[in-house]
């Protein structure tokens, strides 16, 4: 008997019990959808998260001001304006594993500019900050040193800000009035989306440090010009702890701090928060490749169960092909193909629910998801592998009927 038409037999023997062969599909099909629902959430999450990585910054350490203790109460970090520019420019010319420094000013207002108003955040910056965040000038052009120097009154948007300031026109060459003083826009930023906190990295300006603090902030030149907090980058192949430490160590050298007394700045390596979520999201995998795997096992048992059933209503068939000629071997084959069969199905019916429930999962509920052949391949190679293990065991024992025994089945 050949596998065809083995095939053939295992198919009319599937359809002649219907609600049995659904029943028995029913665990196959809940487990590939379980898994490749699982392989398309976890990789568009894991996609999501490598682009959060290039969106902040590789190798990335956020230098901010220590906490002031007032009354007893300590307050949060930054409270304390500890940090200036000259301590973001010795970081990059003293500590070798630093490929980039750039000291920030933050602050909020209103802008006016092309047809509209927004309120944003702008960031008084150097050009190091390009180099330390990974952020690209879409279009336009970026800060030059003079720029710095004369405190030039030039900006750049944010792709956020530019659409709800100026829509579809080019705002480059425009005039934005930040504060009520004028700026002339030079550039717009690449588009970065949401940051780890779901913030809009896009709503933004960006302009030179001595702008911000010289005409918009207020500040003055002074002789300290402290800054809001240091964006660091480290060079590649570098050990991000050691370079943490030997920052920690010119710092506290510069701010005069003794020895036992406690830091007046704050370190956050932004690689170990990514790294964080990055290992949650590979244990959350797991947790949803064990149910899947469960799933799968369960509906595997119910092919051995279903089959062991159809060998014993069968035996007097059994009985009568080998009577007529047929091997053992032939009923095997027979038996197992109708196991891979029901499998195969069920696993076809799997991947369509799977692919189904990943797509609306993506558009209702918002989470990233990475459909790709690979998972679609894996289910459907797990299936047929189901129904020869759970398959084998009942189609053994169908070919090692004797036929007179079987012929004699009540």
């Amino acid at each position: 008997m050949n596998v065809l038409a083995s095939m053939r037999i295992a198919l009319r023997a599937l359809r002649i019990n219907k609600l049995r062969s659904a029943l028995t599909m029913l665990g196959i099909i809940i487990g590939v959808a379980a898994v490749i629902t699982m392989i398309a959430v976890g990789s568009g999450a894991q996609s999501q998260i490598e682009s959060q990585i290039k969106g902040l910054g590789t190798n990335l350490i956020i230098l901010m001001p220590g906490s002031s203790t007032s009354g007893g109460v300590r307050m949060g970090a930054g409270s304390r304006n500890t940090l200036t520019e000259e301590d973001g420019y010795a970081i990059q010319r003293d500590v070798p594993s630093v490929q980039a420094s750039a000291p920030t000013l933050r602050g909020t207002g209103q802008v006016v500019g092309g047809s509209g108003n927004w309120s944003t955040v702008f960031y008084g910056v150097t050009p190091e900050y390009f180099e330390a965040r990974n952020w690209v000038v879409a279009q336009g052009k970026g800060f030059e040193a003079a720029d710095i120097s004369g405190s030039a009154k030039v900006a750049l948007l944010g792709d956020t800000v530019a659409r709800n300031l100026f829509g579809d026109t080019d705002p480059v060459g425009q005039i934005v009035r930040i504060r009520k003083v004028p700026f002339t826009v030079i550039g717009t930023l690449e588009k970065k989306g949401q940051s780890l906190m779901g913030q809009d990295q896009d709503d933004v300006i960006l302009m030179p440090i001595s702008t911000a603090r010289n005409r918009v902030l207020g500040q003055g030149a002074g002789r300290l010009r402290t800054v809001g907090s240091v964006s660091i980058k480290v060079r590649d192949g570098e050990n991000m702890a050691e370079a943490e430490a030997q920052i920690r160590d010119l710092l506290r050298q510069r701010h005069r701090i003794q020895s036992g007394q406690e830091d007046d700045f704050t370190l956050r390596n932004l690689s170990e928060v990514l790294s964080a979520r990055e290992e949650s999201s590979k244990i959350m995998g797991l947790l949803l490749a064990a149910v899947a795997s469960v799933s799968l096992l369960v509906g595997g048992i119910g092919i051995m169960n279903i089959m062991l059933v159809s060998v014993t209503e069968r035996t007097r068939e059994i009985g009568l092909r080998m009577a007529v000629g047929a091997r053992g071997r032939d009923i095997l084959t027979q038996f197992l193909v109708e196991a891979i069969t029901l499998a195969l199905i069920g696993g076809l019916l799997g991947i369509a629910l799977g692919v189904g429930g990943s797509l609306a999962i993506g558009r209702f509920v918002g989470w990233p998801i990475q459909l790709g052949i690979e998972p679609v391949a894996l289910a459907v190679g797990f299936s047929a592998a189901i129904g020869i293990f759970f398959g084998f065991y009942p189609a053994r024992k169908a070919s090692r009927l004797l036929p007179i025994e079987a012929l004699r089945y009540e």
